[in-house]
């Protein structure tokens, strides 16, 4: 009778796509830790960054120069010792994911949507997996947990947040895409109009309306192998910045 719910075992493949771009994400959260508990030793000595990147080439110069007391002057060089470390493990597994991608159609579509590069791009076809399970753009947005909460009891209709089920990786990728997006794409658009007739106090509500967005376009290119809508953004219209 066709009412018994289905369950998508992933394939090998795509299980062992996803332990690669995790376990990156997992390397960059430990990097960005370091890197903030350095900037704390600073502020807590009282030292001002004169340097917008304390970890580039002209900020390591300044961060060598410095003349801290101990233990902080140590625990300032174990942290940076330990963030070039996980830097050379990230780059590392940047090219492994992208050599494993190197002829996937889906990877390459997805990466003509605004604010979406190389990484996160990954991430989406490695949470994703077949998207073509998915019956609509609707039902894979709510598997990935960005639609409203709906309760319904008799005539009284109760809409709330949204329900954050599903892989809470994928719904990360698609708000750090929705960040760097332009103000005349797509996704933009949402964001904006939304900002606008709510106020500033609405700012996630519409991230996370753009991230919709985002995520149905990101379905239909990978069903289609393209995403037909972009030719129709307007001319003049920034680049994104992607990640």
């Amino acid at each position: 009778m066709g009412r018994l719910p289905e369950a998508w075992i992933a394939p090998p493949e795509v299980r062992e796509l996803r332990e690669l771009t995790r376990y990156r994400h997992k390397l960059v959260g430990l990097r960005t830790s370091c890197r903030n508990q350095v900037h704390g030793v600073l502020a807590k000595l009282g030292v001002p960054v004169t340097c917008s990147d304390v970890f580039g080439v002209a900020g390591s110069v300044w961060l060598d120069e410095l003349r801290l007391p101990q233990p902080y002057a140590g625990k300032v060089t174990s942290l940076r010792q330990l963030a070039g470390e996980l830097t050379t493990e990230i780059t590392m597994l940047s090219e492994v994911i992208a050599d494993l991608l190197a002829g996937d159609r889906d990877y390459q579509v997805i990466q003509q949507l605004p604010g979406i590069g190389p990484a996160l791009a990954a991430v989406i076809v490695a949470e994703i997996g077949e998207v073509r399970r998915f019956g609509s753009a609707a039902q894979l947005c709510s598997w990935a947990g960005l639609t409203p909460r709906h309760r319904e009891s008799g005539t009284k209709v109760t809409r709330g947040h949204v329900t954050k089920q599903g892989s809470r990786l994928l719904r990360w990728a698609l708000i750090e895409a929705v960040q760097h997006v332009p103000a005349g794409s797509l996704p933009g658009t949402v964001k904006q109009r939304i900002i606008t007739r709510r106020g500033k106090q609405a700012k996630n509500i519409a991230k996370v309306a753009a991230a919709r967005r985002l995520l149905t376009l990101a379905c239909y290119g990978m069903r289609d192998g393209q995403v037909r809508c972009l030719s129709h953004n307007p001319a003049g219209s920034p680049p994104a910045r992607a990640a």
